[in-house]
C-alpha cells in the first residue's frame, strides 16, 4: 500500500475527513456565500480597500493570463491588431454621444483635479488646480477610439480598420461582487470601422463566434447565442449579439458581447472615408468585448462543494506534484523523483502545448497543500512518498471525479513510467467531461413554457431554470410594461437564440403574433 493510501486513513489531529467537503458552505445551502468561498479559499482575489476594486492574486491573474493569451491568439488570427489607449478620456467625447453617455452616466467615475494640497491640516484636492474639462476614467472605450479612427481613415483603401486592446475599465459598481461586478475589471474590447453595413455585420457575428467558440473550447462553457432585445442593447448600438452561460444556481451570466454600432458613433466622432467614387461616406463601425466575468462564468459553472475544477486548457499549473516530506533522511530522494517527473510531464504535449507542471515544495503538512490544490481546482493532483519512489509508482486526484458515490477520496495508482503520457490524456478527458456536465446541466433545466403564469410558477420553484418562451418583439410602452413585470419576479429577457426551435403561436406578454423565441432567466 502506497503512502498516499495509508494519508488517506490518517486520523491524526489536522488531517480532514474524508467525507467532509473542502468549502465550509454548500452551493444547495447557499450559493452566493459558496461562490464568496471558493474565490477566497482558491486564493483567487482579495478587497484592496476602495470598494469595488479587488487584487487579483497570482492564481487569479494565471487564470486570466491563461484566457488571455487563448483569446489574444483567436483575436489576431481574424486580422485584428492590438494597440493601447489612455485611460484618461475627455468629457467632449462622450457629450458627442447623448444616447452612449446616458447609458454610462451613472457609472462614470470622474476626474476634476490634477494635484492635492493640505488645507487645513488635511490633504484635498487644490482648488486652484481645477481641471478645464473634466476626464472620465475609461468605461469603455468607443468615443476615444472614435477619435483616432476619425483621424486614421482617408480613403477606402483604409478600410476595414481592425483594433483590439487589453486594458482595464472603471465603471462605479454599487452592489459589487468578486469578478462579477466589480468598480475596476480587466478586458478586451476590439473596434473596427468598415465600408458598409453588410461588412460591419460580418465583423459582429464574425467576433461572437470567436467568443462562442471560445466559450466551449477552452473554458467547457456551454453557451447560447443570440440577439439581445431593443431594451438590452449596448447604449448607442444598432444590434448587440451576446452569448449567455447558465450557472450552477440556473442564474445566467452575460459572458461576452459583440455591437453593431450602425453609424452613429462615425457621425457623432466624423469618422468618413471617400470611396471609389471619390464621395464621402460615414464608416460603420463594431465592438466588442469579454472581461474578467469569465473567471466567475468558470467557477460557478465548473465548481463544487470542494471548490474550484478548472478546465485543463486554462489552468495556471495542470498537474501539481506533492513530495510527502517529513523531515526524513529520504526526503531527498522523494523530492528528486518529484522533479525527474515533472521534467518527464513537461515533455508531454495537451491542446498543443507543453504540460504545465508545479512541484510543490512549499513548507507545509502534505494534507494541507493537498486541500490547498483541490480547492484552488488544479485538474491533476500527485501525491508522491517513500513506497511510491521505491516501487516506481503514481499516486493521484483527477479534480473532476475527485470524489467516490460514497463521498471518500477517489484514489489513483499508476506505474511511474506510464504515467506522462496518461495524464496528457486524462486532462483531455477532464475539459470534455467538465463541458459535458455543464452542457447536460443546461440543457436539463431550460424549458420551453406557453404562459406567463406558467414561466412565474418555474422560477417560483426555486430550482435552477431558463424559460424559452415566445415573442412578439414588442416595443415602447408595451415593452416597458412587460420590462417592468418581469422585474417584479427578479427576471430578464436574456437572449433571442440563433437556435430558434420552434415558434409558439402567440407571444406570452402581448398576445400578439409571435415572431420569435427569446429565453428568460434570472440573472447576474
Amino acid at each position: 500500500m502506497s503512502d498516499y493510501a495509508v494519508c488517506q486513513r490518517s486520523s491524526s489531529k489536522g488531517a480532514r475527513p474524508v467525507s467532509r467537503s473542502a468549502l465550509d458552505v454548500s452551493q444547495k445551502d447557499d450559493f452566493p456565500a459558496w461562490y464568496q468561498a471558493a474565490v477566497r479559499e482558491a486564493d483567487l482575489a482579495e478587497e484592496s480597500g476602495v470598494r469595488g476594486c479587488m487584487i487579483i492574486k497570482p492564481w487569479g491573474n494565471g487564470l486570466w493570463e491563461r484566457m488571455k493569451a487563448i483569446l489574444n491568439a483567436e483575436i489576431e488570427a481574424t486580422g485584428h491588431e492590438n494597440c493601447y489607449f489612455p485611460v484618461l478620456i475627455p468629457l467632449k467625447h462622450f457629450e458627442q454621444e447623448a444616447q452612449h453617455v446616458e447609458g454610462f452616466a451613472k457609472e462614470m467615475a470622474v476626474v476634476t483635479h490634477h494635484r492635492l494640497k493640505v488645507i487645513d491640516g488635511k490633504l484635498q484636492p487644490d482648488p486652484e488646480a481645477r481641471l478645464e474639462e473634466p476626464l472620465i476614467v475609461r468605461p469603455t472605450s468607443e468615443t476615444i477610439i472614435g477619435s483616432a479612427m476619425s483621424r486614421w481613415v482617408r480613403s477606402y483603401r483604409d478600410l476595414p480598420l481592425l483594433l483590439n486592446q487589453w486594458a482595464n475599465v472603471m465603471r462605479w459598481e454599487m452592489r459589487p461582487r468578486m469578478f462579477l461586478r466589480t468598480s475596476e475589471f480587466l478586458w478586451q474590447e476590439g473596434h473596427t470601422a468598415h465600408v458598409d453595413e453588410k461588412d460591419a455585420m460580418e465583423e459582429t457575428e464574425r467576433m461572437l463566434g470567436v467568443y462562442r467558440d471560445f466559450a466551449v473550447d477552452a473554458l467547457a462553457l456551454p453557451v447560447v447565442d443570440g440577439r439581445k432585445p431593443e431594451h438590452e442593447r449596448f447604449p448607442g448600438a444598432v444590434e448587440t449579439l451576446t452569448i449567455e452561460a447558465m450557472m450552477r444556481d440556473g442564474k445566467a451570466l452575460q459572458s461576452g458581447t459583440s455591437h453593431y454600432l450602425g453609424t452613429n458613433f462615425a457621425r457623432a466622432q466624423n469618422i468618413q472615408y471617400q470611396d471609389q467614387q471619390g464621395e464621402w461616406k460615414h464608416a460603420h463601425t463594431t465592438s466588442w468585448g469579454l472581461s474578467t466575468r469569465m473567471i466567475g462564468a468558470v467557477i460557478m459553472a465548473h465548481g463544487d462543494d470542494d471548490g474550484l475544477r478548472l478546465p485543463p486548457r486554462v489552468a495556471p499549473q495542470q498537474v501539481v506534484i506533492i513530495p510527502m516530506l517529513k523531515g526524513a533522511p529520504e526526503d531527498e530522494k522523494i523530492a528528486d523523483y518529484c522533479a525527474e517527473l515533472a521534467r518527464s510531464l513537461v515533455g508531454q504535449e495537451v491542446f498543443g502545448e507543453a504540460i504545465r507542471v508545479r512541484v510543490d515544495l512549499d513548507q507545509d503538512k502534505p494534507q494541507n497543500k493537498r486541500w490547498r490544490w483541490v480547492k484552488k481546482g488544479a485538474p491533476i493532483i500527485c501525491e508522491i512518498g517513500p513506497r511510491d519512489v521505491e516501487n516506481a509508482k503514481v499516486a493521484f486526484l483527477r479534480r473532476d471525479t475527485l470524489r467516490t458515490e460514497e463521498g471518500k477520496i477517489n484514489s489513483h495508482f499508476v506505474e511511474r513510467v506510464d504515467f506522462p503520457a496518461m495524464a496528457a490524456e486524462i486532462l483531455a478527458e477532464i475539459q470534455t467531461g467538465l463541458y459535458a456536465r455543464a452542457d447536460a446541466f443546461l440543457k436539463a433545466h431550460t424549458h420551453t413554457v406557453a404562459s406567463f403564469e406558467e414561466m412565474v410558477e418555474l422560477f417560483g420553484s426555486g430550482e435552477p431554470a431558463w424559460a424559452r418562451v415566445s415573442w412578439s418583439r414588442p416595443t415602447g410602452a408595451a415593452l416597458e410594461t412587460i420590462v417592468k413585470r418581469l422585474k417584479e419576479h427578479q427576471l430578464t429577457v436574456r437572449v433571442a437564440p440563433f437556435d430558434q426551435g420552434e415558434i409558439g403561436q402567440t407571444c406570452i406578454f402581448t398576445g400578439e403574433t409571435a415572431v420569435e423565441t427569446i429565453v428568460v432567466a434570472k440573472a447576474y
